[in-house]
């Protein structure tokens, strides 16, 4: 506001001492400091009071808008931080926040599963051969390929026919 320096302080504090006199000098820079912090706290005060007033309206969210858009090259490292954060964040060992298995153990997994189906497999084959080899020995157990399927069961008594069952 005022650019006072130290030579000017020098000149108002004799004239000052000159014009009040030595015995009232303290008296008249205490009132005037006084003075100055009443001023001070006054302006605090007020500038407060437009800070919350412009808080309230939401000026400040266009002010720090438009001052964004007013320097284009802080504006656009702003978007691109924006940007590349979500990529920083990202990790492809980490997909869904589960740590992602290395290659070696995916594999060892893979091998795991494909032994195991493969048991399984064979399992089902043999009991499939037991039950064809038994089927062989016992040929009255062979279903007869000329004869005619079997008819469908004819319905419960006193269960009402439906449009299926007809």
């Amino acid at each position: 506001m005022f650019d006072i320096g130290w030579s000017e302080l020098l000149v108002i504090g004799v004239v000052a001492l000159i014009v009040v006199g030595p015995k009232d000098l303290p008296r008249l820079f205490r009132t005037l400091g006084e003075v100055t912090g009443k001023a001070r706290r006054m302006a605090r005060e007020f500038q407060n009071a437009m800070n919350d007033a412009a808080d309230e309206s939401g000026v400040s969210d266009i002010t720090s808008d438009l001052r964004k858009m007013a320097n284009p090259k802080k504006y656009g490292i702003d978007a691109l931080k924006d940007a590349t954060g979500e990529l920083s964040a990202w990790s492809p060992d980490e997909p869904d926040g589960k740590p992602r298995a290395s290659v070696a153990e995916q594999r060892a997994a893979a091998k795991e599963r494909i032994a195991e189906n493969t048991a399984a497999r064979k399992a089902r084959a043999d009991a499939d051969a037991a039950d064809a080899a038994e089927m062989e020995d016992e040929p009255e157990l062979l279903p007869d390929p000329a004869a005619e399927p079997p008819a469908e069961p004819a319905p419960a008594p006193g269960k009402p026919k439906t449009g299926t069952d007809a």
